[in-house]
């Protein structure tokens, strides 16, 4: 099913969570942010990456330092990746959301335009130069959540 179809958002209790941000589908939303973070495991340990993502024909795709072999870790695995903007300044009806997903992902090729979308990279990483890794991930479960403040700051300032 296309993540961006009817009925796609995960869970009903993911569903009811959801509120007012089914105005935006969870795709829309990763493209209000430039990071999130990869999940996946490297000899059975879980672990954390920071990825720069670009949606591309309703897939995504990250780019990070290949310095790390991150990137042949999630190779044809199976991977979740997460974006939020709680470190950001909310929107204007207070609120904060987060986009889960969980897919295939293999290492890609972007075309020179796909690469332009990611925008700079970054000069260093851990103080060695930045090479870039690119994978794409096929997002097959999507759920999204969010934390609304627009009720209490109505309820407070009466």
């Amino acid at each position: 099913m296309p993540i961006d179809s009817p009925g796609h958002h995960g869970s009903p209790r993911a569903r009811r969570a959801v509120g007012t941000i089914e105005r935006a589908a969870p795709i829309e939303l990763l493209g209000r942010v430039p990071y999130g973070r990869l999940a996946t495991s490297i000899r059975a340990l879980p672990f954390l990456a920071v990825a720069r993502h670009i949606v591309s024909d309703g897939r995504i795709l990250l780019r990070m330092h290949s310095g790390f072999g991150y990137h042949e870790a999630c190779d044809g695995s199976v991977v979740a990746y997460g974006a939020d903007n709680y470190n950001g300044p909310s929107s204007g009806d207070g609120e904060l959301w987060s986009v889960q997903f969980t897919g295939p992902a293999e290492i890609a090729h972007p075309a020179p335009e796909q690469r332009q979308l990611f925008g700079a990279a970054p000069a260093t990483v851990n103080g060695e130069p930045f090479a870039p890794a690119y994978i794409r991930v096929d997002p097959h479960f999507v759920t999204e959540h969010t934390l609304s403040f627009a009720d209490r700051a109505q309820r407070v300032s009466r």
